[in-house]
């Protein structure tokens, strides 16, 4: 699109319109003079130009957008630097809106000069504009002048950032941690829809030997897992699944020969995802629908939680490797890491370990990472033969995620709990320090707006990268964001 404005700042500053230029309501417009194209500066694109609407001639600055919203998105109406404008040109008034306002409150006209323009010209600006559109996922209103804020403040506030968003991940975690212990100590289930604790809950006062249960946490570190396998579009029914066939279920059967099928088998049958037509093309698909059936069979007695239906899972526009079906699977293999393996346990000995082991991340992500196996190996759905091997259940990618925003917070909170500040202390220099290799649409556009694009590997860099566009350039609040209080002013 940029390419494309540059053509139209030549047709502005030239005049080379197809006929005279007009406001809505039919007021001429007459460029005296077009003003000083503003290549150097942030702020408007033509700087002191002399324009004639109606009767009235205006002296001041004219700014060229691609779309109208962009006034609002580029975070022009809060800019000090736009309050000259005299004149709003666009590509494409996608609102039907003909004027916007300035910081001081000023009203100005805007004008879409497709109508002005030749055909052919016309008809690129219409396929760039769609382009620009469909691209346009996340808009940052600094993204044209940002340039004006250093690289040392812009890392300086992400790092404040990822900083406060692992302390209210923290937070979030200890009170799901005190719920876990009031439900258990009251004896009542996991309501399945969620609803408020009464004051007995609020004002119970909490100390370290009520968080002395290795299966709470356990069951919180499953939650969280399952949670994250989830991606956006299933963690919710994941996380449920975790809440429903819970440690309290699964340890029923934990050093038994067969409790990596007791796990796998109990999950699937709780999701509601096993075919309920029992005929199959595929003869190993056969094969394992009965194993799971048979395996279910043995143990339901136990289970007097709820079950999920088919339709509770979303499949549609997701990657086969994120398909619900190959996370439970990937899932169902950390399960046995955290109930049989001690997952937890080895985690706080790293902690504590004298000899901290050489290389911690590859350590980490061992720890997560689950390579493909067995029957979803070679599926994505039941009867369903893949194409190519599946590699991973669990990959690198996600396996970091897990790392960030699961197992760091849970540690530091452990040991914040049972006064270890030492310890607390070298999990939040972890986080700080550790370099992800997720990769996040979201992520990667901020850090290429505020030419930050090496630092996202940092996780406390990158996780301020999401705080950042989360907690401001979504709800606007430009003036209150570092970067945008020295853009803006």
């Amino acid at each position: 699109m940029k390419v494309l404005e540059k053509f139209l700042y030549e047709i502005w500053k030239e005049n080379k319109f197809v006929k005279s230029l007009s406001t809505v309501d039919l007021q001429s417009i007459k460029i005296i003079d077009p003003g000083l194209q503003n290549k150097e500066l942030a702020g408007p694109d033509f700087l002191n130009a002399r324009i004639k609407i109606g009767n009235i001639t205006f002296v001041g600055d004219v700014e060229i957008d691609s779309l109208h919203s962009d006034w609002k998105s580029h975070g022009h109406y809060i800019d000090n630097k736009y309050n000259k404008v005299v004149l709003h040109l666009v590509l494409s008034n996608e609102r039907n809106k003909n004027f916007v306002f300035t910081k001081e409150g000023r009203k100005v006209q805007s004008i879409c000069l497709v109508d002005f323009l030749d055909k052919n010209f016309q008809d690129s600006l219409r396929i760039a504009i769609r382009n620009e559109r469909n691209n346009k996922t996340f808009n940052m209103p600094c993204s044209e002048s940002n340039s004006l804020v250093t690289e040392n403040e812009k890392l300086h506030f992400l790092l404040n950032l990822g900083t406060e968003r692992f302390k209210n991940k923290t937070k979030k975690i200890f009170d799901r941690l005190k719920e876990m212990v009031y439900l258990k100590d009251m004896n009542i289930r996991e309501p399945i829809v969620r609803y408020d604790f009464g004051d007995d809950f609020f004002n119970k006062k909490f100390s370290p030997n009520d968080f002395d249960d290795k299966v709470i946490w356990q069951q919180l570190v499953y939650e969280m897992i399952f949670e994250a396998l989830g991606y956006s579009k299933n963690k919710d029914i994941m996380l449920k699944l975790a809440k429903a066939v819970n440690i309290e279920f699964l340890k029923n059967y934990s050093n038994k020969e067969n409790f990596d099928k007791v796990v796998e088998s109990s999950l699937f049958y709780v999701s509601g995802l096993i075919p309920s037509n029992f005929s199959f093309s595929d003869e190993a698909t056969s094969e394992y629908v009965r194993e799971l059936v048979e395996t279910w069979d043995k143990v339901k007695h136990n289970y007097d939680g709820p079950t999920f239906s088919p339709e509770s899972w979303h499949f549609f526009k997701l990657r086969p490797q994120n398909f619900p079906t190959v996370r439970l699977s990937g899932g169902s293999r950390l399960l046995k890491r955290i109930v049989e393996e001690e997952l937890i346990k080895k985690l706080i000995d790293l902690t504590h370990s004298e000899n901290r082991i050489k290389n911690v991340t590859s350590f980490l992500r061992n720890i997560i990472i689950v390579k493909g196996e067995g029957y979803w190996k070679n599926h994505f759905t039941f009867d369903k033969i893949a194409k190519e091997k599946l590699k991973y259940f669990i990959g690198l990618s996600r396996a970091d995620e897990i790392i960030v925003n699961v197992l760091f917070p849970v540690l530091s909170l452990y040991f914040e709990i049972f006064s270890d500040p030492d310890s607390a202390r070298s999990i939040r220099n972890l986080y700080i320090n550790y370099n992800q290799k997720s990769s996040n649409k979201l992520v990667n556009q901020v850090g290429e707006t505020l030419n930050l694009a090496n630092s996202k590997k940092k996780s406390v860099y990158y996780q301020g990268m999401i705080e950042l566009f989360r907690s401001y350039c979504v709800k606007e609040k430009c003036l209150e964001c570092r970067i945008g209080e020295k853009v803006f002013n």
